[in-house]
């Protein structure tokens, strides 16, 4: 029985080991330093050495901060990456958008148009109409919080407590009282004044009183684009043509209708003058 190995199998084998040769030899070369560096003579001249820049480096730490009762940078940065994780929610729930984008949706609904305009354009009409409602909301957080933070006039956690009370007297503002109550008693909270109600309670009451508005405003979408759907099955009905869909031949006469009062502009003014800025 022959015992050597093949011919193509002999040049894979040296190469392999001779890498492990060499990374063992690099390993004890950096373990054992012991190389040694030649002293120069006492007439020699000897050349000065050169001092080469060190490289860049980021340091983070979680290092207390230079004055007490700040926030140390490492914390900073944790606190602004779970902001910036958490801001499509709190752009959705803690302003006007909630209200915006449903009506909206019932709105494309109610004239029978299921993709137009698409869901994307409905969203950026719904974030811009939401910039321009809480307008005067930002930049009271801008001028209270986040300009004094900046200016070193106000700590980390000041700031956030100034930033958080103009957001939280619009929720406020556009919340039912029956909400807040409802919320006050399913959480067993004691009589609460109003300037001191937590956002845990604040802000599902401010959403479940947001649907409710957005439903309400849905309902009196409705209304005229079923007058027609009605108007236009019982013409269907009373000429003998059951075969014809009556949404296919109500289609054009809603867009009629909603072109000829020019909806948009009712339905933009209505949304804004909603909402008590």
């Amino acid at each position: 029985m022959n015992l050597t190995r093949p011919r193509y199998l002999r040049f894979p084998i040296l190469f392999v080991f001779s890498a492990l040769i060499f990374a063992s030899g690099l390993l004890q070369a950096q373990t054992n330093p012991t190389a040694v560096t030649p002293t120069p003579a006492p007439n020699s001249a000897v050349a000065p050495a050169t001092s080469t820049p060190a490289p860049w480096r980021l340091a983070v730490n979680l290092e207390g901060a230079e004055k007490p009762g700040e926030i140390s940078v490492g914390l900073q940065i944790v606190v602004v990456m779970t902001l910036l994780s958490l801001a499509p929610t709190l752009v959705m729930l803690m302003t006007s958008f909630t209200r915006i984008v449903v009506v909206l949706g019932f709105l494309r609904t109610a004239m029978g148009l299921p993709n137009a305009p698409s869901n994307q354009i409905i969203t950026g009409l719904a974030l811009f109409l939401t910039l321009f409602v809480m307008g005067p909301t930002f930049e009271k957080v801008n001028s209270d919080a986040l300009q004094p933070y900046l200016a070193g006039k106000l700590a980390s956690g000041p700031a956030l407590e100034a930033a958080s009370e103009p957001v939280k007297g619009f929720m406020l503002r556009q919340t039912r009282t029956r909400d807040i109550e409802f919320f006050l008693k399913l959480g067993r909270f004691p009589p609460t004044k109003v300037q001191d109600l937590p956002l845990r309670v604040v802000v599902p009451a401010f959403v479940i009183s947001e649907l409710q508005t957005s439903f309400q405003m849905g309902f009196f979408l409705f209304l005229p684009f079923l007058v027609i759907d009605l108007l236009v099955s019982t013409i269907l009905m009373s000429l003998g043509m059951m075969m014809m869909p009556p949404a296919v031949v109500a289609l054009p006469f809603k867009l009629l209708l909603f072109v000829l009062v020019d909806g948009w502009q009712l339905v933009v003014k209505s949304l804004v003058e909603s909402f008590n800025v």
